[in-house]
């Protein structure tokens, strides 16, 4: 079916990514086993699903994480954020970020969209999300502010 100079054939952008085997437990190694510091997560359009990009070793920063973003497309991606509890007592949450850059495409912040409900269901057990279209709206402060 075309309209206006559109051709709409198989899955389109509303209809959400599929989700690669690989993507879960990454996520677990992640959470339980605490094998990654950060996961990021890109669509891969020519197998149509939700792939794992790249895993940051447990003692790279949250500066590393930043730096591993694409700035000029799209990601999902969780990081295991340690810090202090006011009691002093060390402790760990996992964020997921959906990051879309003001700067992306128009398609691909489209796919990101629409496939994020149903990744997140896959990886259930993260604590906070964030979105975001610029650095500034995941600064490290911003983390430290929703974990008071």
């Amino acid at each position: 079916m075309a309209f206006r100079g559109f051709s709409f054939r198989g899955q389109n952008a509303s209809s959400g990514m599929g989700v690669s085997d690989a993507c879960r437990p990454a996520f677990l190694e992640l959470q339980g086993k605490r094998a990654h510091r950060y996961i990021i997560f890109k669509i891969d359009e020519k197998k149509r699903e939700v792939v794992v990009e790249r895993t940051g070793e447990p003692a790279e920063g949250y500066e590393d994480f930043i730096a591993a973003l694409p700035e000029n497309d799209c990601r999902y991606a969780v990081f295991d954020f340690d810090f202090l509890s006011p009691e002093n007592v060390p402790k760990s949450k996992i964020f997921f970020i959906a990051w879309a850059p003001t700067t992306a495409r128009v398609r691909p912040r489209m796919l990101y969209a629409t496939s994020k409900g149903r990744f997140k269901h896959e990886l259930d057990g993260f604590h906070y999300e964030i979105q975001a279209t610029d650095p500034t709206e995941m600064d490290l402060d911003v983390l430290k502010e929703r974990i008071r």
